[in-house]
């Protein structure tokens, strides 16, 4: 049951600078408390299903407004980088913050994220 990623990253795509690579160098080399995990993995898969599949879609296959997540720059994202993105979004680009989940809540979405092969 491998449905996806958080609803975490960016709008990017095709633009030239994307939420990932705006992550600040000291948030690159956070890493997960929780990753291989099997209750935080679980626990992320109900906070993604609740929190970021209405815009990222069921299996992180993307929406209207917002990227599928199962691609190259997600999969080589640092962990830091896609925290950083989980909590603070980018209005402009209609990533909301996630900073209202306690920080375990979010690496637990990143913990899913990683179970499901979407992330190393």
């Amino acid at each position: 049951m491998k449905t996806l990623m958080v609803c975490l990253l960016l709008a990017c795509g095709a633009e030239a600078q994307s939420l990932i690579r705006q992550a600040p160098a000291k948030a690159l080399g956070r890493t997960n408390p929780f990753a291989g995990r099997a209750l935080a993995e679980r626990a992320g898969a109900k906070l993604f299903a609740r929190e970021c599949s209405a815009c990222h879609g069921e299996g992180g296959v993307g929406g209207k407004n917002a990227p599928p997540l199962a691609q190259r720059e997600v999969y080589e994202a640092a962990l830091g980088a896609l925290f950083w993105v989980l909590k603070n979004g980018s209005v402009w680009r209609g990533m909301p913050s996630f900073a209202h989940l306690p920080e375990p809540q979010r690496w637990q979405i990143i913990a899913y994220l990683q179970e499901t092969s979407y992330i190393k």
